[in-house]
């Protein structure tokens, strides 16, 4: 029996992008998946903040994410770590680049 893998498309309004991502896998991941370059990439699990977007539409589920990288005031503003979130829908997102270039791991 295969099981069917629900993509949700994941639209980046600010840099005038999109990617399908399974809800699967964090939206990180599914971005590097088809190597497109929209979200900084950090350490990818959630220490760094350097994938920190805003989440404008859409719905999703989330694994914890550092206070030193997210407040409380900041997630409800939609605010989040593209590492830690999986798409449950479409989603419309703005990229939030790193203020330090160096910071970024690849």
């Amino acid at each position: 029996m295969s099981q069917t893998i629900t993509k949700h498309k994941i639209q980046v309004i600010n840099q005038g992008q999109e990617f399908l991502c399974p809800s699967e896998i964090s939206l990180l991941i599914g971005m590097e998946t088809i190597n497109s370059h929209c979200i900084n990439v950090g350490c990818r699990g959630g220490g760094c903040g350097v994938c920190k977007i805003r989440v404008v539409n859409g719905s999703f589920s989330s694994k914890k994410m550092s206070k030193a990288h997210i407040t409380d005031k900041e997630l409800q503003d939609g605010f989040v770590l593209a590492c830690r979130i999986f798409p449950t829908s479409d989603l419309e997102i703005e990229v939030i680049h790193s203020p330090d270039p160096k910071q970024i791991i690849v």
